[in-house]
């Protein structure tokens, strides 16, 4: 004991005396709202060397012998801002800036960007503001990220009915989407153009296709990381908007102004959103021709999202906010009689900063509560909830050279309601409560021409009493400052399966399970060897591998190709046809579990274009994948594997004041799956005789259909353009009013949803939709 004690005082002390160096630390704000901004160059001329502000605008130089420094810092939507910085010996100095918004600058003027590529891996993650998601088309002028997702390479996306995005092979379950560090359980609304997300308070998006780092789990394809900002601290602010498809508002007001005489005192603020649809009665009169069949009833989508937060800064840049949220929508369409969901949560989110500490100290407590329920014609109600929780802590320490290190634990909690019915009317139901503890610790070193990012996540599953050991991988190697090669891996594990089976054409109710127990008791691998199936839970293997190159001035380039290796994957069995229990002990478990364990891989490559100028924004990406599944008999395509798949956007801003501003947006993607009908015939009722029924004289009202191989046809190939022009009129006192133009579909491409199997009519994507959009901004 004393020798360990005597070993502990020297390693603390050894660590302290090697510690002892100069840093320089603190947050870069927005002088005229007090913001945070993030991604700014902070550069110190004199060593040629600096930071990127992360997220939260917080940068750090540590390593600094005493003396006085020239800072430059930069961000290409600001003017750049110079400041000297005395610091004294060993001296750990908090030293904050504010810089002004000026006039748009050309993209490559600023080196910030240019910083980040060499130090960090960035491997399969595109970063989005809030100016990325409004320069994107949308309906109605109302911009909104889900549009912005749907351009991402890797991403496919259902269309303009249902609102759920597939990411490199993973279904709508596997992607973990997060505001703020909670979860979102369903961020998108049924009519599939718009999210729950308020654009205008939009920050930053960070959207991981895969190979995603330790700090993030729960999930096995992608995640998709949302920060709002936290509020004007010197006036109050807002906008109100509205188009025909919806009405929204938002306010921003300082409850503790920032004053400009007393710059280093606690501030705080208070934001509030809130979005209504309008298409359920102004399609009636302007759109009439979009539902022929019941034009008195319009489109029939409504949603509505409300959105509060509280935030409070002290003058080191500690900073703590409560936040709360309601998010409903609901559908009556065609054969849907009746599909509604509500979600509402809420939590707090802290950062501390300790003065004389090198660490970042974040944390956060939230809940959320996620229901739906359909009612389909003729059928038993489909519902599901989820109730969840989640506490964590996060700590970064910050090294010379851009080096770093991320460390953390969270732990969750979740109740889970469900049940179901399959066609031949057996109940599928699940209640159940787990629990998640995870911990993880990432390390990026910088140096030379190489960043090097291990990380390793422990994953418990508590109520399966099932540990996941994932390492994670991703490295950067700066071969040139304009060429780099880049690759990441690792293994992903999660709890939650889907409550739709992954072969259903239209997945509008989507509901949330527990990973299921009553599942079979082996699995049959591609190569016929068995492999014994102890639990439900769901893992992946990523492999990512690319390039990124700076071509000339604005033009940039990113290839990636991967591969993701679904071990283990539940989805519910839509071939039971016997109970599971005591009656049935010779009846395969592939006929009786409400379960079954399937494999699958999916691979691809990615490419993405960028050039941007001043007046000129240029995206052009282009997918390529495959995407395959194994049920322990066969392999098939998931409805979502679309072969090919191409996004192209041209922006241009006009007029001296930049206040035009023209884009054009084409989407090309290939046929998707689908299990094609072989025949239909009569069906028999044997729930009143049983085995002792009369096939002769048995003359049920209903038709049963004869189904081919599963996914073995393809729809036809989809494409769709969208136009939108903005004119924007700035006044006095950061008055700005926005009119813009869009048309959805402008050639009226006939894009198919789905086809009725009963009656072969083909239910068709969106028409047409001309819209006009009004915004003012105060």
């Amino acid at each position: 004991m004393k020798r360990n004690l005597l070993l502990l005082y020297i390693l603390v002390i050894t660590g302290n005396v090697l510690g002892q160096s100069g840093v320089i630390k603190g947050f870069v704000y927005d002088k005229k709202t007090g913001e945070p901004v993030p991604f700014s160059n902070v550069y110190i001329k004199e060593l040629e060397t600096g930071a990127v502000t992360d997220i939260d605008g917080f940068y750090q130089i540590p390593k600094l012998k005493e003396g006085t420094y020239t800072f430059k810092i930069t961000n290409v939507q600001y003017d750049s801002l110079m400041a000297t910085v005395k610091l004294g010996k060993d001296q750990i100095l908090t030293k904050n800036f504010e810089i002004e918004e000026g006039s748009i600058l050309d993209i490559v003027e600023v080196n910030s960007q240019k910083t980040e590529n060499l130090t960090d891996t960035k491997v399969s993650v595109i970063k989005l503001d809030k100016k990325d998601i409004y320069r994107v088309p949308n309906i109605g002028g109302e911009a909104d990220i889900i549009s912005a997702l749907t351009i991402t390479p890797g991403v496919v996306s259902s269309g303009d009915q249902g609102g759920q995005i597939y990411v490199r092979g993973g279904t709508p379950i596997q992607n973990k989407i997060l505001l703020d560090g909670m979860t979102i359980y369903n961020p998108f609304h049924s009519i599939g153009f718009f999210s729950v997300f308020e654009t205008e308070l939009i920050k930053s998006a960070e959207v991981y296709t895969g190979g995603f780092g330790a700090k993030y789990g729960g999930r096995i394809s992608s995640i998709m990381d949302i920060t709002y900002k936290d509020g004007n601290t010197k006036k109050v602010s807002g906008l109100i908007s509205a188009s025909p498809f919806m009405a929204r508002a938002v306010l921003e007001v300082p409850l503790i102004k920032q004053k400009e005489d007393k710059p280093k005192g606690m501030t705080g603020s208070f934001i509030f959103s809130a979005k209504q649809s309008l298409i359920e009665w102004t399609s009636k009169g302007l759109y009439p021709y979009v539902n022929e069949e019941a034009a008195d009833q319009g489109l029939p989508f409504r949603f509505t999202d409300l959105y509060g937060k509280f935030s409070f800064k002290t003058p080191s840049g500690s900073k703590f906010s409560i936040f709360g949220f309601y998010f409903g929508d609901r559908v009556n369409y065609q054969a849907i009689e009746n599909l509604n969901w509500q979600s509402f949560g809420g939590g707090l989110n802290f950062i501390l900063t300790p003065p004389k500490s090198k660490q970042l100290i974040k944390g956060h407590i939230n809940f959320s509560n996620y229901a739906t329920t359909m009612k389909e014609n003729l059928s038993l109600p489909d519902s599901s909830r989820i109730f969840g929780f989640d506490a964590g802590f996060d700590f970064i320490y910050y090294m010379a050279g851009s080096s770093q290190l991320d460390y953390g634990i969270v732990i969750s909690g979740f109740q889970t309601d469900f049940k179901t019915y399959n066609q031949l009317g057996y109940a599928i139901e699940q209640n159940n409560f787990s629990m998640e503890i995870a911990g993880y610790a990432t390390y990026k070193l910088v140096k030379s021409i190489v960043v090097f990012e291990p990380g390793f996540r422990f994953q418990y599953y508590a109520s399966y009493n099932k540990f996941f050991a994932e390492p994670r991988l991703s490295m950067k190697i700066n071969a040139h400052e304009n060429f780099r090669i880049k690759m990441a891996g690792g293994l992903y594990s999660q709890n939650f399966t889907s409550a739709v089976s992954d072969r259903n054409v239209t997945q509008l109710f989507y509901g949330f399970l527990s990973a299921p127990t009553n599942v079979q008791d082996d699995f049959t691998k591609p190569n016929g060897d068995n492999r014994e199936i102890s639990n439900g839970l769901q893992s992946a293997w990523h492999a990512i591998g690319g390039f990124e190159a700076d071509i000339v001035k604005g033009l940039s380039i990113n290839l990636e190709g991967y591969y993701k290796w679904f071990n283990q994957l539940t989805n519910l069995n839509t071939n039971k046809i016997y109970p599971d229990d005591n009656t049935t002990p010779d009846i395969p478990d592939l006929l009786k579990k409400d379960f079954i364990i399937e494999s699958g891989e999916a691979w691809g490559v990615d490419f993405l274009l960028k050039y941007a100028t001043k007046r000129i924004n240029v995206w052009a990406a282009y997918s390529l994948a495959k995407v395959t599944r194994w049920d322990g008999f066969k392999e098939y395509s998931t409805i979502y594997d679309r072969r090919h798949n191409v996004n192209l956007m041209f922006t241009y801003v006009a007029g001296k004041k930049l206040d035009w501003e023209f884009t054009i947006r084409w989407n090309f993607g290939s046929g998707m799956p689908f299990t094609q009908t072989a025949g239909v015939f009569q069906g028999v009722d044997f729930t009143q005789g049983g085995v002792d029924t009369d096939v002769i004289t048995n003359n049920p009202s209903y038709q049963n259909f004869l189904y081919g191989e599963i996914n073995e046809g393809r729809l036809p190939d989809y494409h769709r353009m969208d136009i939108s022009a903005k004119k924007i009129f700035r006044f006095k006192n950061d008055l700005q009013l926005d009119l813009q133009v869009s048309v959805t579909n402008v050639y009226n491409r006939k894009n198919i949803f789905y086809i009725n199997r009963l009656t072969g009519e083909a239910v068709y994507q969106l028409p047409v939709l001309p819209s006009l959009g009004v915004a003012f901004k105060f």
